[in-house]
């Protein structure tokens, strides 16, 4: 059955920096595409029945000129926001979408237990609303639900307020608060913006198949202050 809806994360949605280069045309174009792509088949492909919306169609549904979606299709694309098929069209899709229709539909024949079967992948998790976790993207939400949960507090002296950050659930915190530790003992504690970004990083890394428990545990261990694909041991 066609599912009516997909989650949306308005914080996600601010914070991604891929998206957020754009213009505010461009933006407002990339909802009404996933929109789309969210009814089309295969899920997560800019398509209608069995054919591509090339960018004359889409300037027609979305009520603006084949000049002004050509520029925001070029901005979204620079910016990493969508993929490309090789073949074909080249049809746009959402490579996050698409992802996750395979979690979801690998999880559907595995029944409940896959849930907690580890050789069933977890949601890649980016940062954005472009439901991409593109380069620098998305800010971290999963269309098959993810949930943040608050790891650190900062009080800020003077005005009382406090600061908080907010730890995407598919990052492992162990290992998260580890990295952490690791910096602070040499005095290269992050900051805020630090830690979104270290949050972005592990997105693009989880999106090339590197597993964010060893990536933070690489670099907990090296007391490296920055995240890195894992190393291959040398022979």
């Amino acid at each position: 059955m066609k599912r009516p809806a997909f989650q949306f994360y308005p914080g996600d949605w601010l914070r991604s920096t891929d998206l957020r280069s754009c213009s505010v045309g461009a933006r407002g174009l990339w909802i009404d595409m996933i929109c789309l792509m969210h009814e089309g088949a295969p899920y997560g492909y800019l398509r209608v029945g069995s054919k591509d919306i090339l960018p004359p169609i889409l300037a027609n549904m979305v009520g603006a000129s084949l000049a002004e979606v050509e520029e925001w299709l070029k901005e979204l694309e620079n910016s990493a926001v969508f993929s490309r098929k090789p073949v074909g069209n080249g049809c746009i899709y959402s490579r996050r979408m698409v992802n996750d229709e395979k979690i979801r539909e690998s999880r559907a024949k595995g029944g409940i237990k896959s849930l907690d079967n580890p050789n069933v992948p977890r949601p890649k998790i980016s940062l954005g609303p472009s439901l991409d976790p593109s380069p620098a993207s998305a800010v971290a939400s999963s269309s098959a639900g993810s949930s943040s949960s608050s790891i650190s507090k900062k009080s800020n002296k003077g005005n009382g307020k406090t600061k908080l950050f907010d730890l995407p659930d598919w990052i492992p915190r162990e290992q998260w608060n580890a990295w952490i530790d690791a910096r602070k003992s040499r005095r290269n504690a992050p900051n805020e913006f630090a830690k979104r970004l270290a949050v972005a990083k592990l997105a693009n890394l989880h999106e090339q198949g590197y597993s964010p428990a060893a990536v933070l545990a690489q670099s907990a261990f090296n007391g490296w202050a920055g995240l890195f694909p894992i190393k291959e041991p040398k022979r």
